[in-house]
């Protein structure tokens, strides 16, 4: 599955860089992340929750940001085993550009499934993983606008 989508934050771009590397943040954007320690440099351990149609897991796995382009770009990147239900693999591009006052925010998604996940139909899982990206990338956008108001 791949997916490629842009938005505009009404945030100047260093700020939402810094968010970009900002571990709290991340960990509150992920969907259904539970745990989420290391560092940014070493990547990052993380505990997972999904449901993905009548399947739900818990993932273990690492977070990673590579590909980094300070201030305009980088790839994060995820992969966790979740036990009996499968793996799940996946990573955004994220490209940062000004937009007047804003920042235009755009990032290609990719996922791949495996074991008892990849069962249940590619247009399910699709549907799924375009839902789980724009919900981080929902997140992640107020996430920066509390970080200018507060």
């Amino acid at each position: 599955m791949k997916m490629v989508e842009e938005r505009v934050i009404g945030v100047p771009p260093d700020i939402v860089w810094a968010s970009i590397l900002d571990a709290e943040v991340l960990k509150s954007c992920i969907p259904g992340c539970e745990e989420l320690s290391g560092s940014l440099e070493e990547g990052f351990e993380a505990v997972v929750v999904q449901k993905v149609g009548p399947v739900k897991a818990t993932f273990r796995g690492a977070v990673f940001l590579r590909d980094i382009d300070p201030g305009k770009s980088c790839r994060l990147e995820g992969e966790g085993k979740g036990g009996a239900a499968g793996f799940a693999k996946g990573g955004a591009l994220v490209r940062l550009e000004p937009d007047g006052d804003g920042t235009k925010l755009s990032y290609e998604v990719e996922a791949k499934i495996g074991g008892k996940l990849a069962q249940l139909g590619s247009r399910l899982i699709d549907s799924v993983a375009k839902k789980l990206a724009d919900r981080f990338f929902s997140r992640f956008e107020e996430a920066v606008v509390a970080r200018v108001q507060n």
